[in-house]
């Protein structure tokens, strides 16, 4: 079980960097107008735009990248009846409990395992 999980990770994975390439080619397309982001070592471009494009695209990587994990371990918990990541033999929000707030207190309230 533990093998296949792992190759679909690595599945979601590249999927999840195609994904986040596309929609930040977009996102960027439509800020500037340009068709690429600069790279760090375009003499041509400064900090500000050097900086502002690693940003956007490493937010939009991480997140997601986070939506694709977070939906995977769902859907396999759904499939297979359990949690593949962690906090799986803590049982559901005890992590949260033992600090005395709840899941809806932290507003995770809306995933299930």
């Amino acid at each position: 079980m533990k093998l296949l999980n792992r190759a679909i990770g690595v599945l979601v994975g590249i999927l999840g960097g195609m994904l986040a390439r596309s929609a930040f080619k977009r996102i960027w397309q439509a800020v500037t107008g340009e068709d690429e982001a600069p790279k760090a070592t375009d003499a041509r471009r400064g900090w500000r735009e050097i900086l502002l494009a690693a940003a956007l695209q490493g937010a939009i990587f991480a997140v997601v990248q986070a939506a694709l994990d977070r939906a995977t371990a769902e859907g396999t918990a759904k499939l297979t009846g359990e949690w593949p990541g962690e906090g799986a033999d803590d049982g559901e929000g005890a992590d949260d409990e033992a600090d005395g707030r709840s899941d809806e207190a932290v507003g995770e309230g809306s995933h299930e395992r």
